[in-house]
C-alpha cells in the first residue's frame, strides 16, 4: 500500500533496524525508544490488523515474534517477553497494518503493559455467556 509507513519499512523505501526477515515476516525495532529492544513483526503483504490478516501471514507473525522471544531470552539476556497486539482505533492501533509487539523484559525493569485497575464489578457469568464463541 502507498501510504503505509511499515510497508514503506517493507520495501527500504524508509530505513529501519532490521531484527528479522524471512520471506513472509519483516521485523524491525520501534523507533518510540520507549523500551530497550522493542520489536514490530509484521507481515510482508499488507493486512490492517488481526481480525483481516489471513491466516498463512498470522501465523508467520506469530511464529517469528515465538522465535525473536525466545532468542531474546535465551540468547541476549532477557527474563521474559510482552506479546502485545492493539486492533483497530478502539484497541489503540496506530499504523494500520497488522503488527505484533515483541517487548523483551528484564525482572524488575519497572515497565508495565497492562494499567491496573481495580475490580470493575462486572458480572462475569453474564459477560461470558454474552462473549461465548457458538459453534
Amino acid at each position: 500500500m502507498d501510504d503505509c509507513i511499515f510497508c514503506k519499512i517493507i520495501n527500504g523505501d524508509i530505513p529501519s533496524y532490521k531484527v528479522y526477515e524471512d520471506d513472509k515476516v519483516f521485523a524491525f525495532l520501534d523507533i518510540a525508544g520507549d523500551y530497550e529492544g522493542h520489536t514490530l513483526v509484521v507481515p510482508k503483504a499488507h493486512t490492517s490488523d488481526l481480525i483481516s490478516c489471513p491466516e498463512d501471514d498470522l501465523a508467520a507473525v506469530t511464529s517469528a515474534a515465538r522465535k525473536l522471544a525466545k532468542h531474546y531470552v535465551e540468547d541476549c539476556g532477557y527474563d521474559g517477553a510482552n506479546l502485545v497486539n492493539c486492533t483497530r482505533e478502539a484497541g489503540q492501533q496506530s499504523v494500520f497494518h497488522f503488527h505484533v509487539h515483541v517487548i523483551p523484559r528484564r525482572c524488575g525493569d519497572g515497565a508495565t503493559v497492562f494499567n491496573t485497575r481495580s475490580d470493575r464489578g462486572y458480572d462475569l457469568a453474564a459477560v461470558a455467556a454474552k462473549l461465548a464463541l457458538k459453534d
